[in-house]
């Protein structure tokens, strides 16, 4: 059966926006700080780009998101196909499951957790049509040279997350070891994220960036507190990375507790070699009473070998 969102009103008027207590107060560490702490879980169905049925629109109708609600209820109860990233949006509307990597299969809904439908109808806030600035033209040329999907001529034609070296920080998929946990000291925050166990160490102390020359897989970060709301500066990223906001030139991110069991996250990112204007990222975070799994990635991991192994079996029979 297909389902269609517009059976609930797409074209209504009246936006849903998340509404929060007017008496509400953030608690504060023993140092005075907004109080972050504690695991924070980046499930949201929300997709990236703004969907063209969304088009002028920045938030759902209250029937749209019960609507969602009720088909992401049965997609994790139907046990299918897992559905990653923006996929997940995707199958709600369409009411349409289906693997993402027919050839081989997939990861089921198992693996996966329930997805939390917020308000916004796109991540993307900035620019205010919720689509990424237009893509640079090094960015055109660096994806048409890339080796994804042809056989590797070695380890370094995989990407670092194939290598387990890591999935980027900040790291920003949704719904699959998604999980960050933040720990505060007077002068330092740390953000432990659930996915390939990295852990940012942020000092809040005024100490200046490391020069230039020196390269980070994740950048290198200085933190403050603008009022109730923790901003964090990266730069320095190395250019190896083949996540796009771990290009950056400057990352500028903000944390800011709004409820009890909600922590808004935005990211302004400059990527001149990559996009043609900084944009911005809007993301919920729901509070877990849960722990932090480790995500071993590397432990008994035969894919590197195996995939290199493949592809010289291959060149022979060809």
């Amino acid at each position: 059966m297909r389902l269609v969102i517009c059976a609930v009103g797409i074209l209504a008027s009246t936006f849903a926006v998340n509404v929060w207590a007017d008496d509400w107060q953030v608690s504060r560490t023993i140092d005075g700080q907004p109080d972050l702490q504690g695991v924070w879980a980046n499930n949201t169905l929300t997709p990236i780009e703004r969907p063209d049925m969304f088009e002028g629109r920045e938030f759902l109708t209250q029937e749209e998101i019960q609507f969602l609600q009720q088909r992401v209820r049965e997609i994790t109860d139907g046990d299918g196909d897992a559905l990653f990233g923006d996929g997940a949006f995707a199958a709600a509307v369409s009411g349409e499951v289906s693997s993402y990597d027919p050839s081989t299969g997939n990861y089921d809904q198992a693996w996966l957790v329930e997805r939390n439908v917020h308000s916004r109808t796109s991540q993307i806030i900035d620019p205010a049509n919720g689509k990424y600035p237009s893509r640079t033209d090094a960015a055109i040329a660096r994806a048409n040279s890339s080796r994804r999907g042809q056989p590797p001529a070695s380890w370094l034609d995989l990407t670092v997350d194939d290598r387990c070296i890591s999935y980027s920080a900040p790291y920003l998929s949704a719904g699959y070891n998604s999980y960050w946990q933040i720990v505060q000291s007077k002068d330092h925050v740390v953000i432990y994220q659930e996915m390939m166990h990295d852990a940012r160490i942020i000092p809040l102390t005024g100490m200046p960036h490391a020069p230039e020359s020196i390269q980070l897989w994740h950048g290198d970060s200085r933190g403050y507190f603008d009022g109730d709301t923790l901003v964090v500066e990266t730069r320095n990223y190395s250019d190896k990375s083949s996540f796009s906001h771990n290009r950056a030139r400057l990352n500028v991110e903000r944390f800011t507790r709004i409820s009890d069991t909600e922590l808004r996250y935005q990211i302004t990112s400059d990527q001149p070699d990559t996009f043609s204007a900084p944009f911005t990222r809007e993301i919920i975070f729901d509070f877990s009473e849960q722990p932090i799994y480790e995500y071993a990635c590397h432990e008994g991991n035969y894919a590197l070998p195996n995939i290199l192994r493949g592809a010289r079996t291959l060149e022979q029979a060809n």
